[in-house]
C-alpha cells in the first residue's frame, strides 16, 4: 500500500499525528502494535486517572465521612472490581479512537512496525505475517516503557513497573515504590488508600524532584499525615527477591538498612521504546535525535513524542504531533518547539506547575517576586472541605511578567491552564489581577497570589 504519511505508533503523538494528516486530506496508516491510544490510554494517563478517583473516594468515605455528615456501617471495596473499572474505561477510551480513525479514513494496521529503508515500512501482525508499505514521510511515535532498575529485574508478580501495578489481582499488604516522581506518588496514593503499607524511597532530596522546593516538601507533610512513609534523599545500596517478599537495603537521613515488602514497584523513569529495522541517530541518553521541523537522520523520517526525548507528556507529544505534521503539509507552517508546558500529578493533594522554579532563577540570577496563598483563604476551598495547599506564584520583578506558577491542592490540575496560557501570551500580574475570577471558585486562589506578589492580598 502507497500512503503520504505513515505513522508508527498509536499513542497521544501517533494517534494526532495520523488524524490531523488525514484532516489535511492525506492518505494515511497508523501502524500500532498493543491497541489505539497507546500507553496513555491503555497502561498510563487513562487508567491511573480512574484508579486514583476510586481511591480518593474511598480515602474520603474511610476518613472523613463524618465530616460531612455521613455515616455507614461495614464499609468495603471489592479489589477486582476497582481494577475492572479502569480496564472498562480505558477500553471506552481506545475504541474511540478507533472510531475516530475510522471516521478520518486512517487505515488503522495492527503489529510492529520497521522501517526497512526511507519511505519504506515492514509490519509483522501478532501471527507473525509480513506486510510492506511505504510512503513519502513516515513519522515515529512509539513512546517509552518504564526503565528498570539493573539489580532488580521485573518479574510482574512481586517486581513490577506501573503496568502491573493497574492489574494486580490481589492487593499486596506491604509495598516500596522506588522513585518519587509523578508515577511513583499517584501509585503510593493508589495503593495506601486501600490500606497497603507504602513505603517511598527516592534517591533526591525531595518529593516530585522536578518540581518546586517548597511543592516537593509540602507533598511529603501531606503524604505522611496520610500514613506514606517518605524516605527522600536515600539510595538503595542493595537489593534481595526473596520470593515471598523482596528486600531493599537502603541508606539516608531517616533510615539505614532493610526494608522488606510484598511488592516492589520500580518508578525511576522511563526508556524510549524504538521501532524495529533501519534506526535513526540516537542522543547520549537513547532518545531519538530529532532537528527543528523534528525530523530524524533518516531522510523522511521524522520523530515525536517521548521516544525523542523530555519532557514525556502526553499532552506534549500531542503538541508535537500537530506541529510535526502542520510542519509538513501546511504551507508556510514553521514548528514550534515543546518550551512552556504544564506538568501534573494527580496524587492526593494534586500538583501542577509551569514555567521556572524559584530554585532554577535563583540559579539563572533573575530578579523576581514571590506570591503565595493557601487554599485556607479561599471560601470555596473550605466549602468544599479541601483546605490543604497552595498556590504559588513567580513574577519578573521588572516587567511584571508570569515566570512560573506552582500549585498544590485540591484541582491543582485545571488550574494550571490558566497559568500556562498567561505565559504563552506574556500576560503580567496587573493583567492577571485585572482579571475577574468568579466567586466562590478554587480559581480565586490565582488571582489572590497574584495580588499577594505585589503586597495586596486581601484575604490573607
Amino acid at each position: 500500500m502507497a500512503y503520504d504519511l505513515i505513522v508508527i505508533g498509536g499513542g497521544p503523538a501517533g494517534y494526532v499525528a495520523a488524524i490531523r494528516a488525514a484532516q489535511l486530506g492525506k492518505k494515511v496508516a497508523c501502524v500500532e502494535a498493543d491497541r489505539a491510544g497507546g500507553t496513555c490510554l491503555n497502561w498510563g494517563c487513562i487508567p491511573t486517572k480512574a484508579l486514583l478517583k476510586n481511591a480518593e473516594l474511598f480515602h474520603t468515605l474511610s476518613h472523613r465521612a463524618k465530616e460531612f455528615g455521613i455515616s455507614f456501617d461495614n464499609l468495603q471495596y471489592d479489589w477486582s472490581a476497582v481494577i475492572g473499572r479502569s480496564r472498562k474505561v480505558s477500553d471506552r477510551l481506545a475504541g474511540g479512537i478507533e472510531f475516530l480513525f475510522k471516521k478520518n479514513k486512517v487505515d488503522y494496521i495492527r503489529g510492529l512496525g520497521a522501517i526497512t529503508a526511507p519511505g519504506k515500512v515492514e509490519v509483522t501482525a501478532a501471527d507473525g505475517s509480513k506486510s510492506a508499505a511505504e510512503a513519502k514521510h513516515i513519522i515515529i511515535a512509539t513512546g517509552a516503557k518504564t526503565r528498570p532498575l539493573p539489580p532488580l529485574p521485573f518479574n510482574g508478580t512481586n517486581v513490577i513497573g506501573s503496568k502491573e501495578a493497574m492489574v494486580l489481582e490481589k492487593q499486596p499488604k506491604s509495598m516500596i515504590i522506588i522513585g518519587a516522581g509523578a508515577i511513583g506518588v499517584e501509585f503510593a496514593y493508589i495503593y495506601n488508600a486501600y490500606g497497603t503499607k507504602v513505603t517511598v524511597v527516592e534517591m533526591l532530596p525531595r518529593m516530585v524532584p522536578v518540581e518546586d522546593d517548597e511543592i516537593g516538601d509540602a507533598l511529603e507533610k501531606s503524604f505522611t499525615k496520610q500514613g506514606i512513609r517518605c524516605l527522600v534523599n536515600t539510595k538503595i545500596t542493595k537489593t534481595e527477591n526473596k520470593g515471598s517478599s523482596v528486600e531493599v537495603t537502603v541508606e539516608g537521613p531517616k533510615e539505614n538498612g532493610v526494608l522488606t515488602a510484598d511488592v516492589v514497584l520500580v518508578a525511576i523513569g522511563v526508556m524510549p521504546v524504538l521501532p524495529g529495522g533501519t534506526q535513526p541517530e540516537l542522543t547520549d541518553r537513547g532518545f531519538v535525535k530529532v532537528g527543528d521541523r523534528y525530523e530524524t537522520s533518516i531522510p523522511g523520517v521524522y520523530a515525536i513524542g517521548d521516544v525523542s526525548g523530555p519532557p514525556l507528556l502526553a499532552h506534549t507529544a500531542s503538541f508535537e504531533a500537530m506541529q510535526c505534521v502542520e510542519g509538513l503539509y501546511v504551507e508556510g507552517h514553521v514548528p514550534r518547539k515543546v518550551t512552556v508546558f504544564p506538568g501534573c500529578t494527580y496524587c492526593h493533594p494534586q500538583v501542577a506547575s509551569v514555567g521556572k522554579t524559584e530554585r532554577q532563577l535563583k540559579e539563572e540570577g533573575i530578579d523576581y517576586k514571590v506570591g503565595k496563598i493557601p487554599f485556607v483563604a479561599i471560601g470555596k476551598a473550605i466549602a468544599s472541605g479541601e483546605p490543604d495547599g497552595f498556590a504559588k506564584l513567580i513574577y519578573g520583578k521588572k516587567h511584571g511578567e508570569l515566570l512560573g506558577a506552582h500549585i498544590i491542592g485540591e484541582n491543582a490540575t485545571e488550574l494550571i491552564a490558566e497559568m500556562g496560557l498567561a505565559m504563552d501570551q506574556e500576560l503580567t500580574a496587573d493583567e492577571i489581577h485585572a482579571t475577574i475570577h468568579a466567586h466562590p471558585t478554587m480559581s480565586e486562589v490565582i488571582h489572590e497570589a497574584t495580588l499577594a506578589a505585589d503586597g495586596h492580598a486581601i484575604h490573607f
